[in-house]
């Protein structure tokens, strides 16, 4: 039986082997400056799609296969649904991996993932639903995404 500090072991271990950390992102393109904390938390959807999220679904939204399958979010239909998307950027999906806060793993949290606020989250998802082939005009508010995990 795999107890929480069995799991929170096995996380930070993972977390440390892959390099992981909280305290700054670097966008896929090698030009792009480092974005550290306090730059992360004032950047716009595009600046987190570009420091976060590219590095599995690539600059142009299209996806990748490779070591994992990351789907495309260009004229992705799953987006119409603003629910759907603010639900899997928050909590995850499948093997992609939550954003929003949580502390299920105590004092290693920190350690494991990069952790975006509600009003990063909600930044992220709008300006995907709003690019990359995509014309979602009707956007999710910080709001909507704490009753997410509240």
């Amino acid at each position: 039986m795999k107890t929480p500090s069995m799991l929170a072991f096995a996380a930070l271990a993972a977390a440390l082997a892959f390099g992981v950390s909280t305290r700054c992102v670097r966008a896929e393109n090698a030009n792009d400056p480092i974005l550290d904390h306090d730059a992360l938390a004032s950047a716009s959807g595009e600046e987190i799609y570009r420091h976060v999220c590219q590095g599995c679904h690539m600059s142009d939204g299209r996806g990748a296969s490779g070591a994992g399958t990351y789907p495309a979010l260009a004229a992705n239909a799953h987006l119409a649904s603003a629910q759907f998307t603010a639900v899997t950027v928050a909590l995850g999906r499948r093997n992609m991996p939550h954003f929003a806060a949580q502390t299920d793993l105590g004092p290693f949290e920190s350690f494991v993932m990069l952790h975006l606020d509600d009003r990063q989250i909600a930044a992220v998802v709008n300006y995907v639903r709003s690019h990359f082939g995509n014309h979602y005009t009707d956007e999710v508010t910080a709001a909507d995404i704490a009753a997410l995990h509240r």
